[in-house]
């Protein structure tokens, strides 16, 4: 099929190979958190991962169900799973797909700012000082610093010798209890990375799977590399990984119980991890734009979900086995920008070997960005469609991009750029998002059964085994407990002392779906969904179709309330 779009429709000119190298940007997304995790999970940190990598697997096959139910729709699991709803709340479908949406968007803004940190390091680093540096011994001895410490004549050089670009500000200010919102070299470094991003996705889905191909693999190899290499020399030291008990309190390495408070880290570290392990089924966003979506769907979600197994599973086991508890709190390993550097020193290289590793770094934020916004914009644009989102978000170049979905991600997340700029930043926007995704689980792992019930006469290329149906649906109230219980951790970790709760913070974002839904479907539709928003599902008319769980859906959200505020109100954070 022709690549231009002469209907202003998405194209179909993807497999699902294309699909998959579309996803493969999300192994990267195991390095934006890496250090996070470590610091409130501590030497769980590896088991943080794989559990949740496992959850993530099991939870895709629930997705690659409801996929296949649609072929003719964009947007991924939300957008099908939002459809389950639509028969017993209006404003619960739209939901679904606003979560997902600020859950993925956010990868753009995070990714730049960590990589526009990389670039700012290398072009214009900072010199490093030590208590016996010449230049330390030097200005310790002149007359006039006596009585100074060296921590004194550390700071003091250091200041001084740090470029003017990295503490360059064109206008900033303070958001209470929040981050500072500041444009500065990061910020606009990070804005032309963004833009380059998308300028290759205006070509369309398949100019970016192509790109993203050979991206994934330039990255990907030397990635796998380094979780294999250090196993294979004996570099691993196990003495990293026990005692298994969560930490005394964020961001020390002093062993802490399980009791309370040792279990509200834990489950913590599962909320955030959650945001990357999940990620891949955000193979499932193209299927409009697949060839054969009855088949290629499945395939796409499925190889996606192994390619994570492996590196969830190899590089925190690595990262932790080599640098242990204290290497991986190092500041640069926590705001991401000396990760390159450590995988570089993890397989032994000198300096040459650790720049072409920055460089590499650079890339898989790249791959990762390109997957966020590829997957996010066709959240919206779908979105649109079905009625829920604004109606210019529907609108798509001739290349079968949908740019009016693109320039509202492109324009939310340079806010968000300013924003994340800081580590306090970084970490609130990452766990406000994650709210907002673990929402958009809950509440589609439940429409699996609800579309079994409901629609059980829409032809399912792939179908779940109904026990695995049924596994996925305790595991949405897992989710929604994690929720609860874990999101507050991240109001300790680098935000501000007043920083809110992220978790009051995602349900107030969360809400502003209201608004939106309401000016497209009551003022833009008069009351009325498009016609082809429902085709699928076989319904016509002005009915929504017969609402055959009867009241389960409702007793299914006011449970996961329940659980999400008992969760909330029974784990304590630590001290």
């Amino acid at each position: 099929m022709s690549e231009q779009s002469k209907s202003g429709e998405l194209v179909r000119a993807l497999d699902w190979k294309g699909a998959f190298w579309v996803a493969a940007g999300v192994p990267p997304l195991v390095l934006f958190s890496i250090g996070g995790i470590a610091g409130v999970t501590g030497k769980l940190a590896f088991l943080v991962w794989i559990i949740s990598m496992i959850m993530g697997f099991l939870q895709s096959f629930t997705y690659a169900e409801i996929a296949g139910m649609f072929g003719n729709k964009s947007g991924g699991a939300s957008v099908y799973g939002a459809m389950a709803w639509l028969r017993y709340s209006k404003f619960i479908a739209p939901l679904s797909v606003w979560c997902n949406w600020f859950a993925w968007s956010p990868v753009l803004s995070l990714g730049c700012a960590i990589a526009a940190s990389y670039v700012l390091n290398s072009l214009f680093p900072v010199p490093v000082f030590t208590d016996t540096s010449p230049e330390v011994i030097a200005w310790m001895a002149d007359p006039a610093h006596a009585g100074k410490l060296a921590t004194d004549a550390i700071a003091a050089l250091t200041a001084a010798a740090t470029p003017a670009v990295r503490t360059w500000s064109l206008f900033n200010f303070s958001i209470p209890g929040v981050a500072s919102f500041n444009i500065n070299a990061t910020f606009v470094i990070g804005a032309i990375l963004m833009l380059a991003i998308f300028a290759i996705q205006h070509r369309g889905i398949l100019g970016t799977a192509n790109a993203q191909k050979w991206l994934a693999i330039i990255v990907l190899v030397p990635l796998l590399l380094v979780g294999i290499i250090p196993i294979l020399e004996g570099s691993i030291n196990f003495a990293n990984f026990s005692p298994l008990v969560p930490p005394s309190n964020v961001y020390v390495t002093t062993d802490g119980t399980w009791n309370n408070p040792g279990w509200t880290l834990f489950f913590a570290g599962l909320f955030i991890a959650a945001w990357s392990t999940y990620g891949f089924e955000t193979a499932v966003c193209y299927t409009r734009e697949l060839k054969n979506p009855a088949t290629d769907a499945f395939k796409a979600i499925f190889f996606s979900g192994l390619l994570c197994i492996l590196f969830f599973f190899l590089v925190p086991f690595t990262f932790q086995g080599v640098l242990g508890l204290e290497g991986m709190l190092a500041t640069p390993i926590v705001d991401g920008s000396g990760v390159g550097e450590a995988l570089g020193n993890m397989v032994g290289g000198g300096k040459v070997i650790t720049q072409i590793f920055v460089i590499l770094m650079i890339m898989a934020l790249f791959l990762a960005i390109m997957t966020a916004m590829a997957g996010s914009s066709r959240t919206l644009y779908q979105g649109s469609k079905d009625g829920w989102l604004p109606k210019y978000l529907g609108r798509v170049n001739a290349h079968g991009a949908p740019t009016g979905a693109m320039w509202t991600d492109l324009c939310f997340n340079l806010l968000l750029l300013a924003i994340a700029s800081d580590v306090g930043g970084y970490f609130f926007v990452l766990a406000v998002s994650n709210v907002g995704y673990i929402i958009f689980n809950f509440l589609n792992l439940n429409s699996g059964w609800i579309h079994r019930v409901d629609s059980g006469h829409v032809e399912r290329p792939w179908k779940a085994p109904t026990w695995l149906i049924g596994l996925n649906t305790i595991l949405a109230f897992v989710n929604i407990m994690l929720l609860g219980a874990g999101a507050k951790v991240w109001q300790l970790v680098g935000a501000k002392a007043d920083a809110p709760n992220p978790l009051w913070a995602g349900l107030v974002f969360a809400a502003l779906i209201i608004p939106v839904f309401v000016f497209r479907h009551y003022v833009q539709d008069g009351g009325k969904f498009p016609k082809e928003a429902l085709d699928d599902l076989g319904i016509v008319g002005s009915g929504l179709g017969e609402r055959k769980a009867g009241v389960l859906p409702y007793l299914t959200l006011a449970a996961g309330a329940a659980v999400a505020l008992w969760a909330n109100w029974f784990f304590v954070l630590p001290g």
